[in-house]
């Protein structure tokens, strides 16, 4: 099948460097403080080259050469926004732990010092006041949220199948598109989101609920180009009778159904296929969670009530990659 760019849904992680630095004790250390308040200065001034000179140790520029420094820190901003406040936690093996307020969200900034106070470890996710039991699977019954026969770009259990399974809220997601005979996903040259067969493609309720998040009007990228400013891009979140919640990501602009609040129907119209936010063509990316904020969920791995797959009947599935689905 030919791509263009594997797709989607990009975390704010970055790979941690860490050097052996026993830290004992719960009380923030004099140096962690000094380098901590002028990561954050620098970082809110867009000063990152200054952060990679004057706050990493050689070993840290080593491993994040200066144009990866940058690249890293200019995302960060992007998607999170400057930080407002800042507390320290406590000290986690060779690191000290941050719960940060960023314009955009709740993050913990994790760093480490080497014996010349110099950062040789950072690591930023998102913050998880506490995490809630995880599901093993879900007990709606569920139908695919679109008609004719669509081909799963990403799903399974395993990196090789589903790149996704690295994200713990989007770790059991899928990425739906529709292909062609010679398993292209679009036609012509792929320049317009129009030559997608997805693009503008129906998208249904997969089962009853009541839709509790709904963002609309973030523009269709051109093929190729991503969107990192809101992930999902046009988004809908349905919560069923059983507390679970389907996210789908990336509707076309100003083309959703439903609003918030709203009771559905399996089978009613949410909306229309689309490329927005963090994506690359045209394509549904579907997932279940535990809660309905996606930096503090936990997925759940989705089966589907009755599906036909490569033309045979399955009962209770759930859809891996290269597997052509249809209800």
């Amino acid at each position: 099948m030919e791509q263009k760019k594997q797709i989607l849904i990009i975390s704010l992680f970055l790979l941690p460097f860490f050097v052996a630095n026993i830290v004992l004790g719960q009380t923030e250390k004099d140096d962690y403080k000094i380098t901590a308040n002028r990561f954050e200065e620098y970082y809110n001034a867009g000063q990152f080259e200054l952060i990679f000179s004057s706050l990493f140790s050689n070993e840290m520029q080593k491993a994040l050469p200066v144009e990866k420094t940058r690249q890293f820190l200019a995302d960060l901003k992007s998607q999170a926004g400057k930080i407002t406040k800042r507390d320290f936690i406590e000290y986690e093996k060779t690191y000290a732990s941050y719960k940060t307020r960023f314009e955009k969200g709740l993050f913990v900034i994790n760093i480490s010092l080497d014996e010349h106070s110099k950062i040789n470890g950072l690591f930023v996710k998102p913050f998880r006041e506490k995490r809630l039991p995880e599901i093993e699977r879900n007990i709606t019954k569920l139908i695919l949220p679109f008609n004719e026969e669509w081909f799963v770009f990403w799903g399974g259990d395993t990196k090789e199948l589903n790149y996704h399974v690295e994200n713990i809220a989007q770790k059991n997601a899928f990425d739906f598109v529709i292909t062609d005979d010679q398993g292209k996903s679009y036609k012509n040259n792929g320049e317009t989101n129009e030559d997608y067969y997805a693009f503008g493609k129906e998208l249904f309720a997969p089962c009853d609920g009541e839709v509790v998040l709904v963002v609309d009007g973030v523009k269709d990228n051109k093929p190729g180009q991503l969107n990192p400013v809101y992930v999902p891009g046009n988004t809908v979140i349905i919560k069923t009778e059983n507390n679970e919640y389907l996210f789908f990501a990336h509707f076309k602009q100003h083309s959703i159904q439903v609003r918030q609040g709203q009771k559905v129907k399996q089978g009613d119209l949410l909306g229309y296929c689309g490329n927005s936010g963090n994506s690359s063509e045209a394509h549904l990316h579907f997932h279940i969670q535990n809660v309905e904020n996606m930096y503090e969920a936990t997925g759940i791995k989705c089966y589907f009530d009755k599906v036909i797959v490569h033309g045979k009947q399955k009962k209770d599935y759930s859809p891996i990659k290269n597997d052509k689905v249809k209800n």
